[in-house]
């Protein structure tokens, strides 16, 4: 006799990027993976963290997957980045990476778009800054 096999493929945890995005009241997420298309709002960044999660959950319960908001990857625009981490002082952050303060302004904004390189020049800073807290000790 023939044995047939049945082989069921456990899906892995998909890793989720999810893009950010400060509109006129409050904020949305939102990210396509897998074919599912996650979206969600939130009128505050905790709000907007807890209906990422819940939407993420949600989307991926069939599979028995659980995220938690760190294993979600947020990738916001300067706007809501900004808004969220008011600690964050544009002006000292301009000085510190050599970016004219008005010019940062008007990227956080949306005023202008900046470049791929000044993308990076901006993104460079913050990370810098958050490993130098990271490392602080009183």
């Amino acid at each position: 006799k023939a044995q047939i096999l049945t082989i069921t493929q456990k899906m892995k945890k998909p890793i989720i990027h999810i893009n950010i995005i400060k509109e006129d009241v409050g904020y949305s997420a939102t990210c396509t993976i897998q074919k599912k298309f996650i979206g969600t709002q939130g009128d505050n960044y905790i709000e907007l963290q807890e209906n990422i999660v819940e939407a993420v959950n949600l989307a991926f319960d069939e599979h028995g997957f659980v995220y938690t908001i760190s294993e979600i990857i947020l990738k916001y625009d300067m706007n809501s980045f900004f808004e969220f981490f008011k600690v964050i002082n544009a002006k000292a952050l301009s000085e510190r990476i050599g970016i004219n303060q008005s010019l940062l302004a008007q990227y956080i904004k949306g005023h202008k778009k900046p470049s791929s390189i000044q993308k990076k020049r901006i993104l460079t800073g913050v990370q810098e800054l958050g490993r130098e807290l990271a490392s602080v000790q009183f």
